[in-house]
């Protein structure tokens, strides 16, 4: 199959309808020979967007041409893996029986059984991409599945500003999304190297370049046509409206959907203010149930000249009672707790073995500050952090986060001064000072 941009639906303005969408579908499927056996990979559970639409008309289109059978494949990377009913809601399934091709419904998982190794990204490339910080190689691992017999591959995926990647979708579906336990950490730790600023909002960026790279291992290794259904939404809610469908094929066509749909994008996902802010509340839904993910409440607010110095980001959802899902992970984070990049980095020396995705997520929440090595001590951090869900104030405090009840927490700001903001559905949009 050729390489590039198979179909393109786009309007910024208005709603995509759901014949815009099948049309797109219809049009990029057609040029695929062969539909008997297909592997279909979907975002997971923590992000918001419209698979559920794009999966039934993707399968009425192949059901249509004969297929046969359809697995899909959840791009956890590091995430909960996602129960049935989950898997059905975001798959837009009502009645399982109605789809009687699907198979297999499958979360991806790093343990090595379930990977092949396809590559490797090199020392001096990895060097090159952290200026100097981080020349470590990296082993490119993936879920096996993409070596199995199917005839198809299709990976669906969302752009939004994202903190390692610029903007999320297209070959991040694969590295990380199912890569193996080196990629995720890998990238993660190499992008809090480059920095949060220097990266998210930011279409061509290093932690782009290592995905992109990365990815090429990955591509290398399949011998079946494989397609990009890249979109793009927005949300009042949990009310998700179509605005844009990049469809692109092999390795050139994701990144061409990827960079149509991040243009898109920063269009639709970038919040300008006027002035810094004091306070912050990122009031966020309830898909966010782990700090781990709703770590996103401090990443789209940290573009330099959003957050006054000193200033307040409070993470509001009361669901949240754990930092991560994963008990070994939960257990690492408090271990380590929420410190500014120069501390995590000492830290990282002293214990050379420690999870570097874990090292990141901490820093990457907390922002920077003064390390001084001498005396352990941080100070003058560029903002404070207040978690207000469902973990006790002892162990916020524990950690090195603020605590606030949130059952205290409103609307009105009442015990709050200065430059205030309260956002819905948070995390969802990236925050940047008007131009």
């Amino acid at each position: 199959m050729t390489e590039g941009i198979l179909a393109q639906e786009q309007n910024l303005q208005q709603p995509l309808t759901v014949d815009q969408l099948r049309s797109a579908v219809q049009k990029s499927l057609a040029a695929c020979p062969k539909v008997g056996k297909v592997l279909l990979i979907h975002p997971d559970y923590s992000r918001t967007d419209f698979t559920d639409i794009l999966f039934r008309l993707i399968y009425q289109n192949l059901s249509a041409r004969g297929l046969k059978q359809l697995d899909t494949l959840n791009a956890a990377g590091t995430h909960r893996p996602m129960n049935e009913a989950e898997k059905l809601a975001k798959l837009g399934i009502d009645d399982r029986r109605k789809y009687p091709a699907v198979t297999d419904m499958l979360d991806h998982s790093i343990e090595p059984s379930a990977l092949v190794h396809v590559g490797e990204l090199s020392a001096g490339f990895m060097g090159d991409k952290t200026q100097g910080k981080w020349p470590q190689a990296i082993p490119v691992k993936v879920n096996a599945r993409l070596q199995s017999d199917y005839d198809l591959i299709l990976a669906i995926s969302g752009t939004v500003p994202h903190e390692a990647a610029g903007y999320a979708g297209g070959l991040k579906v694969f590295f990380p999304g199912i890569a193996g336990e080196e990629v995720i950490n890998g990238l993660h730790w190499a992008a809090v190297q480059m920095g949060i600023p220097r990266l998210i909002g930011q279409i061509n960026n290093p932690g782009r370049d290592v995905i992109n790279e990365g990815a090429k291992c990955i591509f290398a290794a399949m011998r079946v046509p494989v397609l990009s259904f890249d979109m793009i939404f927005t949300e009042d809610g949990h009310a998700v409206t179509p605005h844009g469908l990049y469809v692109g094929s092999g390795y050139q066509g994701f990144i061409d959907a990827y960079v149509a749909a991040a243009k898109a994008s920063s269009q639709l996902h970038i919040v300008r203010v006027d002035k810094p802010q004091d306070v912050v509340v990122q009031a966020l839904g309830e898909s966010y149930d782990e700090v781990w993910t709703a770590g996103k409440g401090s990443y789209k607010l940290q573009v330099p000249g959003v957050m006054s110095p000193g200033g307040e980001i409070i993470i509001y959802q009361p669901k949240i009672h754990c930092f991560h899902s994963n008990a070994r992970m939960d257990k690492l984070i408090k271990e380590i707790g929420y410190h500014s990049l120069d501390y995590v980095l000492h830290f990282m020396e002293q214990h050379p073995d420690f999870d570097r995705n874990v090292a990141s997520h901490v820093a990457n929440v907390r922002g920077s500050a003064h390390y001084d090595r001498a005396t352990g001590k941080e100070s003058r951090f560029a903002f404070n952090v207040t978690l207000a869900t469902g973990v006790p104030e002892s162990v916020c405090k524990s950690v090195g986060l603020g605590y606030r009840n949130p059952a205290t927490l409103t609307r009105d700001f009442e015990t709050m001064r200065g430059n205030k903001l309260w956002i819905d559905n948070g995390g969802k949009m990236l925050y940047a000072p008007k131009e």
